[in-house]
């Protein structure tokens, strides 16, 4: 009998570390496969100039990864939804009220590192934007 108990006692160790080792093995792949997938480099907090037609505007944008974000400024924080992040490349479309008149503006930029350089096309023309990460 105290054979046979040993030998349970061996089986269940044998059991325990095929298990561990099977866990170790699968939480690694599955932080690999996490960390290679990584996020789009527009992802974060931007410091952005924008050079409209009657002077520059400073502002803070947040660009999240689940495709929402905020443009903020001195005027307040205006919401953005529907961002396109593909590569290296940031696009969205939103709507702003300028003074009561309100104006659809489309943004398309490229990030390279820290930097963050794009334009919104608008019935008046290209409106540059420069920024930097936070």
């Amino acid at each position: 009998m105290a054979w046979f108990l040993a030998r349970l006692k061996l089986i269940e160790e044998l059991i325990m570390t095929k298990f561990i080792r099977t866990l170790s093995i699968s939480t690694a792949f599955a932080l690999l496969v996490a960390c290679a997938a990584g996020t789009s480099p527009g992802v974060g907090a931007w410091d952005v100039i924008i050079e409209t037609p009657v002077g520059s505007q400073a502002g803070v944008w947040t660009i999240n990864a689940d495709g929402t974000g905020t443009m903020g400024s001195d005027q307040g924080d205006q919401a953005i939804e529907g961002i396109a992040l593909e590569g290296n490349t940031i696009a969205f479309d939103v709507d702003i009220d300028a003074g009561g008149q309100s104006l659809s503006l489309s943004f398309s930029g490229t990030v390279n590192e820290d930097s963050l350089d794009g334009e919104f096309s608008s019935d008046f023309g290209p409106v540059p934007v420069s920024g930097s990460r936070q």
